[in-house]
Formats: C-alpha cells, structure tokens, sequence
C-alpha cells in the first residue's frame, strides 16, 4: 500500500485527492490528515478512510476535536512540530499533497520534505516565497518533487529536465470574468460579480486573484523558479477556455502543448499517479474548442497588474515576498467592502515602487522567520497606508 499524507484535507485540491483515492482505497494507507479550523470535516475524512493522525492548527478546533475523539484511536494533534511523532525519517512514506493555502503552506512543506518520498506541492505561496528552501531540503533528503497548478503540471508534463532543451513556456489564463467588460465599468465592479469565475470553481481569494489576473504573475514566478528560467522566457497568453494549460517551445524547433478539461482532478490524480498506468476517465478531445483556441497577447491596460513582472529580477529574493503579502492583504480589504477592485492592482504597483521595500530585490531568503515577519510588516504598512 502506498502511504500518504495530505495537508489541507478539507480544501479543494485535499477533497478531491480524497476523492480519487476513495475509488482506490486498498492502494493506499493514509497517515496523515491535516485542517485549520474544520475539525467536523476532518473527523468525517479520518473516520472513513481509517486515518490514526490528524492535525488541528486552530486552538479552539483542537480542544473540541480531542474531545470528541478521546474514546478513540485517532491521535489528534495541534500543529506541524508534531511531524517528528508521527513520521519516521528512515522509513518515508511515499506522497505527501502539500496544499495548505497562503503563507501557512511554508513551513508545513519544509518540515514533512524529509519525511517523504515525492511532495506534491499546491501552495503557491510556499514555491513564490520560499522555493530557495524547498529545493534545498529536496535535494538534501532527496525528496522528489511535483507542482500540481495545472499549468505547472502541465508544463513539468511535457519535457524532460535532464535534456535542459527550454527555449520558451507560454502559459494559459481564461481572462476571468472581466475579460470582456468595458474599462470605463472597472471602478464599479462588486464582491459578486469579480467572484463569477466563467471556467473554474475556486476559493474567494484566488477567484479575486482570476479577476486581476494577479494569479497568473504568481504563476510566472512561479514557473521561472520551478523550471530554472529567466523571465524573458515566460509569457502569458490569453484563451477563454481553459482547454489549453501550456506551450512549451524547445531549443530544436519543436513545441509542445497539452489541454484538458478545467478539472483540478486531472492534475491532482496524475500527480499521485504520476509513476503508474494507471487510467482516469475523461471527455474525448473537444475538437470545436482546438479549432478555435482564440490565443491573444495580454492586455497590460485592462490587467495592469502584469506590469509587476517588469520590475522583477531573476534571483530569489524577498521582494517576492512583498508581492505576495501585499496582495492577500488587498484581496481581504477588497472582499471586506474596504476598498475597490480597481484599487487592488493600483495599490500593489504602487508598493512596488516605494524605496523602502525595493531594498529587498537584492536580498534572498535565509528562513522561515524572515519570509513571515516581512509579510506581517507589509500587511501592516498596508494599513497605515491612504488606501
């Protein structure tokens, strides 16, 4: 059996892993669940795929939930420094997803690294912020590694890393809901209609994300540390119907794309999957959309937050970390009524040019600590800003 563990259980890309596996229970022995806050949620998940771990990170959730499993044999613990515990680095288990959102997702990542075979990694955040750390403790416990963002996957899908043959990576974005709107209408779009995403199902944070198309800076980045590139060999294309998730040109003539259905599923099952034949079935190939894929440049006028790719270097470094901090701290104020859509994509552009964060471009992560306390210091600077 195949020992797994999966951290964010009750999330999406979590739900649906467990929905794969539960067409395949005998193929896998799950050690680990993991939650914040929705103990109902992972106590159901634990009972029924007969999983003995689970952590709770919020306080309150953790006190009811070992006192509902008490009389029971689910070990229920409080957060991530209970790794050590539960796992064993001489006998790894064989998958872990990582697919905590937001900065949360970072230390979770590093710490079960050595304590599994191959890491799945979800967490936008945890690769953007962090990925000088991650592939550091990849290759020191050489732990393999998989993105799971479908353009990622996509890409990590369709080339071999040993032939070191990328010449340029295009990837997809459906335009979101606002792919269409007259600009003159921006300044009076609401909560509501920037969370119509046309393609995809998602979480508010990263549908707002869709919206401003900031997700697709993230995935950018993203790809350039991924894939060790440098950003000119990155570009964004335009294609309303999230069939086709990348292009892929090599350096001997030859591109590759790959499409599929806008299904995390995909994804999320060859990742678990990714070293088997085993099959997953799927709609025949929709011939109308390869016919018509409708590929447009990017308009920097209508998603003016792509500029910020124009004020990035090709080292890591913190000024990633502002970006990312930055943007949660808009995203909220714009779902909490506080500001604007129009004013997320202002506000960030503006940070990224004042003087006292540009110092941070040359500075590259040590630790943990520092990626967190700088993103508390953004979200606060933030605050006293006139926004």
């Amino acid at each position: 059996m195949k020992k797994i563990a999966i951290f964010g259980s009750t999330g999406s890309i979590g739900s649906s892993l467990l929905k794969i596996i539960k067409q395949d229970k005998k193929e896998f022995r799950i050690e680990l669940l993991t939650a914040n806050k929705d103990y109902k949620k992972l106590i159901k998940q634990a009972k029924f795929f007969n999983v003995k771990n689970i952590i709770i990170n919020d306080n309150n959730s953790f006190l009811i939930a070992t006192k509902l499993l008490k009389n029971t044999n689910i070990k229920v613990f409080k957060n991530f420094d209970s790794l050590n515990k539960i796992f064993n680095m001489n006998k790894k288990i064989d998958y872990t997803m990582c697919a905590i959102s937001g900065f949360q997702g970072l230390k979770p990542t590093l710490d079960i690294i050595k304590f599994t075979k191959t890491v799945a990694i979800a967490n936008k955040e945890s690769i953007i912020c962090g990925w000088n750390l991650i592939t550091k403790d990849l290759k020191k416990y050489k732990t393999y590694f998989i993105p799971v963002d479908s353009e990622h996957f996509s890409i990590w899908s369709l080339f071999d890393p040993k032939k070191n043959n990328l010449e340029k990576i295009y990837i997809t974005a459906s335009g979101g809901p606002f792919r269409k709107l007259p600009l003159k209408k921006f300044k009076n779009i609401s909560i509501k209609d920037a969370l119509k995403h046309p393609n995809w199902s998602m979480g508010k944070k990263i549908t707002i994300d869709s919206a401003t198309m900031m997700n697709k800076v993230f995935e950018i980045i993203e790809a350039k540390k991924i894939f060790n590139l440098d950003y000119n060999q990155l570009e964004i294309l335009i294609h309303p119907k999230s069939y086709l998730h990348a292009i892929v040109k090599f350096n001997n003539g030859l591109s590759k794309l790959l499409i599929h259905d806008a299904n995390m599923i995909i994804p999320i099952f060859n990742s678990i999957y990714y070293n088997t034949d085993k099959k997953l079935k799927s709609k025949n190939i929709d011939v109308d959309v390869l016919n018509n894929l409708n590929l447009k440049k990017i308009d920097n006028i209508r998603f003016p937050v792509i500029k910020i790719l124009n004020k990035l270097n090709n080292k890591d470094s913190l000024f990633e970390t502002v970006i990312v901090s930055a943007n949660d701290k808009l995203v909220k104020l714009f779902l909490d009524n506080k500001i604007k859509f129009i004013d997320i994509s202002k506000i960030l552009l503006k940070i990224c040019s004042i003087t006292e964060f540009n110092k941070f471009r040359s500075i590259k992560p040590k630790n943990i600590d520092e990626i967190s306390n700088l993103a508390d210091y953004v979200s606060l600077k933030i605050d006293t800003m006139s926004v």
